[in-house]
């Protein structure tokens, strides 16, 4: 196959996601502008350009009909399902479907959902999503700022649990990546709420996790329940040995120049994190922002020694 039909049958998988998976948010001409940032070759495993498009074609990308749908599953499978097992076990075996849902209407008026971060953040974005789609009460949700209480006693201030009636405490993000977030987010909340209220249930539930992090995370022994839609293996590391893109055998797409760009690239873009944060090698975006376990090539904007386009723009936090 010349180079020019490997060109070719690239452009026909993009426009086919351009036009479906992206909603065309991201069109023919702004792939152009994205891949003339690479350089070109006569050879195809020496081609830049040519390795880019292919790692855009196996892009993972989840627009808001999408993420609606992972949030129905989120809700369904990884919380519903399970309280009602374990009510129905509680209540002996029990088939008695109105028993059941009085139980579980019971539990869900003890439950509160929060995203993790704060407000301005993905995982209390999502629940705007979140609410609507499972029909939920405004009421089961909380801030995190919202979960304690401040007492002022003859000067000295003391901390309690603010509504003591709550069981479960539901905290939900898109993305469980290398943990570190979630790590953070039990060290300031969950240690204090369950040294505050050992009875208290508290969940980590996201759309999407990697199995190193989520197991990191189960590791901590400080979330009661930790689980994902969809678990993120290895496999999905893109330029890892056993990478699933390159796994394939095609002669044209050569793993290790492919990682030798991106690593000279992505130095050039993110110097401590070339791959992703933490070494991500993740080729995942959202509607919402482009995490940055993915591929720096995909989402940087401007670099610490490079100007870049980006594919799919990522939206920083900001501090200050």
């Amino acid at each position: 196959m010349s180079r020019e039909d490997v060109i070719d049958r690239l452009y026909d998988k993009l426009k086919i996601l351009s036009d479906s998976v992206w909603d065309r948010h991201h069109s023919l001409p702004h792939i152009e502008e994205w891949a003339s940032q690479f350089t070109e070759a006569p050879e195809i495993p020496d081609d830049e350009r040519i390795q880019a498009l292919y790692l855009l074609s196996n892009f993972i990308y989840f627009g808001q009909r999408e993420i609606r749908a992972l949030l129905v599953s989120l809700y369904r499978d990884l919380f519903r399902a399970p309280m009602i097992r374990t009510i129905r076990k509680r209540l002996g075996g029990t088939s008695d479907l109105a028993a059941l849902h009085a139980e579980y209407e019971h539990t869900l008026a003890h439950t509160r959902f929060l995203g993790v971060g704060n407000p301005s953040e993905s995982g209390s974005h999502l629940l705007y999503y979140f609410r609507q789609e499972n029909s939920l009460a405004k009421t089961s949700f909380l801030s995190s700022h919202q979960i304690f209480d401040r007492i002022q006693n003859e000067g000295a201030a003391t901390v309690r649990v603010r509504d003591q009636d709550v069981e479960h405490y539901v905290f939900i993000d898109d993305l469980c990546g290398s943990g570190t977030q979630a790590e953070e987010y039990s060290r300031d909340l969950v240690d204090p709420l369950k040294h505050l209220n050992p009875n208290a249930k508290v969940h980590y539930l996201v759309l999407f996790g990697t199995t190193n992090g989520l197991q990191k995370i189960r590791e901590l022994n400080r979330y009661d329940f930790v689980d994902s839609v969809f678990e993120i293996d290895e496999s999905f590391k893109c330029l890892s040995d056993d990478s699933r893109i390159f796994s394939t055998g095609d002669p044209h797409f050569d793993r290790a120049k492919t990682l030798e760009t991106c690593m000279r690239l992505g130095a050039q873009l993110w110097p401590s994190h070339p791959l992703g944060y933490k070494d991500g090698q993740l080729l995942i975006g959202f509607s919402h922002n482009t995490p940055d376990n993915t591929l720096p090539i995909f989402w940087a904007e401007t670099g610490a020694t490079k100007a870049w386009t980006p594919m799919f723009k990522r939206y920083h936090k900001i501090y200050g």
